[in-house]
């Protein structure tokens, strides 16, 4: 593993910070919390909050989607603690029950656009929606595979099809040496260039 190398000389000025947390509520389903903030590193004039503070939020907004195990949206919920304007707090949580019955998946950002895209929704709230599903991918079915026994969620593999993350990425690749390590029987010669 490698960090990023030493940047050139430099001052912050601005801070974006997304968190996703996941946790299993006493129902059975899922609770993803998002969270999203935007920070300046230096004072600066807002349109109509005046003069902000270093460090205080410009954005501070949360989501709350509850998923049941098939990551199909549930429940909605969200929070504006801080927003450049009154405008964004009042009617954010409306346009955002057009989730509920969506499932994360295959044509996510487009479901996401269809129901809450352009002035119809929050440009940061869809971002958070977005990236929910990553966190419910990490989540349920790695639970679910540990709760029932398993090491993990590759011992799910049954019926020779493969986890839905395999092909997605490049260290899962069929191709790669991680899926011809671990799961052998999905693993896939590559094909042959032509230079």
């Amino acid at each position: 593993m490698s960090d990023l190398p030493s940047p050139v000389p430099r001052r912050p000025v601005h801070t974006r910070k997304t968190t996703f947390e996941g946790f299993l509520r006493d129902d059975g389903l899922w609770d993803i919390d998002c969270t999203l903030s935007d920070t300046k590193a230096e004072p600066i004039q807002m349109r109509e909050r005046g003069v902000l503070p270093a460090g205080e939020p410009i954005h501070l907004l949360r989501v709350r989607l509850t998923v049941d195990d098939g990551f199909t949206i549930r429940a909605v919920q969200t929070g504006a603690l801080a927003t450049p304007f009154p405008e964004c707090q009042v009617p954010a949580d409306a346009p955002m029950q057009k989730l509920v019955g969506l499932t994360m998946g295959p044509g996510w950002r487009k479901a996401i656009d269809g129901a809450i895209g352009g002035v119809t929704g929050c440009t940061h709230l869809r971002e958070l929606v977005f990236n929910a599903a990553t966190a419910a991918f990490q989540m349920i079915p790695h639970y679910r595979a540990t709760q029932g026994g398993q090491k993990d969620d590759m011992e799910a593999m049954n019926a020779g099809k493969p986890p839905f993350y395999m092909g997605k990425c490049m260290t899962w690749a069929f191709e790669g040496p991680v899926v011809q390590r671990l799961a052998p029987q999905f693993y896939r010669k590559p094909a042959k260039s032509s230079t």
